[in-house]
Order: structure tokens, then sequence, then C-alpha cells
């Protein structure tokens, strides 16, 4: 693999993580970019399963977020 052409080290940890974020968004553009195994099929296909079966269960993001905020205080 090639070096680099930036110095990732000289990123701040915001910096690294907008990184991140882009390279995966990138990534994610083509599925068969990351292939799952058979492995990791076969769970989400469990749980596709089981959320057809049961509907969606836990909390909005506006719930999660309410309740961080309500321990932060």
């Amino acid at each position: 693999m090639a070096k680099a052409a930036l110095d990732i080290t000289r990123l701040s940890r915001d910096e690294q993580l907008d990184l991140l974020d882009e390279l995966w968004a990138n990534l994610g553009r083509d599925p068969d970019a990351l292939p799952l195994s058979e492995l990791q099929r076969v769970e989400l296909d469990r749980r596709l399963d089981e959320l057809e079966a049961e509907g969606p269960v836990g909390l909005t993001w506006d719930e999660v977020v309410a309740q961080a905020r309500a321990r932060s205080r």
C-alpha cells in the first residue's frame, strides 16, 4: 500500500473523526465494497425476521437525546 498523501497524525481528533465519517460514507455508496460474511448475513436475516414479527422496539432518537440531556443536568 502506498504511503497516504495525508498525514492523519497531524489532524485533530475531530478532523480524524470527520475523515473517518467521509471514508465510511464513501465505502457505503457501493454495497459490494463491504461484503457480508455468511455469519453476518444469517444474523442480519434473523434480526430482520425479528423486526417483522415484533415491530420496532426501543427509543426514538429524540427520546435518546432527551434522556441524555436530562442525565447531564
